[in-house]
């Protein structure tokens, strides 16, 4: 079997290293925070242009514009990782709602907020969980009263991320009462500085507030921002769980999160040993190895089946639950590897990546409860995927 490119795409190769290497001295450093950095948004500019970001997206809605290949996305990836440079956005706005929106908005809401979205001017929230409807979210109660051309809008939402930051909400609401849970409920747009809107910040076991509470308290918002239609949001909120999982298990980016720990493994040493030079670190991280590149493999199955128009059925299915598990596992081994070290948190002038592997191992750990627990994805895999019996439901008391 011949794994290796054809001349057109090593010559594409060459074209993608070079526009990084051009250019790796404009990409932000982890020192260059916040969502609408000018550092982060200039790159994301730049990336786009190069045809290195948003590479499929068309051009009126501020995409590249270029047909589908995934053997050129492939590389891409594998240009970013064996650079190490940052990779284009990924945020809620940019892989969950954009797609969502280019395969069920309007012309007018992939007018004005698909570009604003991909460049980072417009940063979104994810208002989908709420106190009584986390695993079960069609339970959800928050209410969409109509009143003429608008709705109100009472309720709240939890564990809702970049909330206090936020500009705009893709939100579910329940229109109709009176319907069965799930044709009652609608995917509606708004902006976050609606009167009415409280966001209180919850923080987590990395210690910072990566989640918030939203409250809702007779929000008036117009009914342009319902996406599909009115009752058929379930429809729309799966399509988005969809992306969020892909987003969640993304194999390019914890491609990216290996060749960091590899360098680490390299470079850190212990009673004079290299970290990498330990049996039983390196068995470890060979075994992460293997279960990259199978998720990069599944990566490109799922890939295939989009550009065909077909389900990615079983393939689709694993991602969230396999890739936050590695992501989590990958963590744990840098963690492990750097011994007392590893335990350190927050400041310490022994502190490696600026604490990074500490935050990420429990913010990884978080991932795996949140975007659907891993409980419920193995109920998902197992009953959707290779058609085993429901699980069966307590008996009512």
């Amino acid at each position: 079997m011949d794994l290796s490119f054809s001349p057109e795409y090593e010559a594409f190769r060459k074209q993608v290293a070079d526009t990084l290497a051009a250019n790796a001295h404009l990409a932000p450093t982890p020192e260059d925070r916040g969502m609408k950095n000018a550092k982060r948004q200039a790159w994301q500019k730049l990336l786009i242009e190069h045809g290195l970001a948003a590479r499929t997206i068309p051009t009126e809605y501020g995409g590249y514009g270029a047909e589908p290949d995934i053997l050129k996305s492939r590389i891409i990836a594998e240009e970013f990782a064996r650079t190490g440079l940052p990779r284009a956005m990924s945020n809620q706005g940019i892989s969950m709602l954009v797609p969502t929106l280019l395969e069920l908005g309007t012309p007018e809401q992939k007018a004005a907020y698909i570009r604003p979205t991909l460049y980072g001017e417009m940063i979104w929230c994810q208002g989908y969980s709420e106190p009584g409807a986390g695993s079960d979210l069609a339970a959800l109660r928050t209410a969409a009263v109509s009143d003429g051309d608008d709705y109100i809008i009472n309720g709240s939402k939890i564990w809702t991320s970049t909330a206090k930051q936020a500009d705009m909400i893709f939100c579910l609401v329940r229109t109709d009462p009176s319907a069965k849970k799930h044709e009652g409920i609608s995917y509606i747009l708004f902006s976050m500085d609606t009167p009415g809107i409280e966001v209180r910040p919850l923080v987590d076991m990395t210690g910072t507030a990566n989640f918030n509470e939203v409250f809702f308290t007779d929000v008036r918002v117009p009914k342009s921002g319902i996406v599909f239609a009115e009752n058929k949001g379930w429809q729309v909120a799966n399509a988005t769980l969809t992306h969020e999982r892909g987003m969640l298990g993304d194999p390019n980016a914890t491609k990216a999160r290996l060749v960091e720990l590899v360098e680490l493994m390299k470079t850190e040493r212990v009673n004079g040993e290299r970290l990498i030079d330990n049996p039983l670190l390196r068995d470890r991280l060979l075994k992460l190895h293997g279960e990259v590149y199978a998720m990069q493999a599944n990566g490109l199955r799922i890939t295939t089946h989009n550009l065909k128009k077909e389900s990615a059925g079983l393939a689709g299915l694993v991602v969230k639950l396999m890739g936050c598990d590695l992501n989590h596992e990958i963590a744990r081994l840098a963690i492990d590897a750097l011994g007392e070290l590893g335990v350190m948190y927050e400041t310490g002038e022994h502190l490696r990546a600026d604490g990074s592997w500490q935050s990420r191992y429990m913010y990884d750990l978080g991932l795996i409860i949140g975007g659907g627990t891993a409980q419920i994805q193995k109920n998902i895999i197992a009953e959707r995927g290779l058609g085993l019996p429901r699980e069966p439901k307590l008996a009512k008391a």
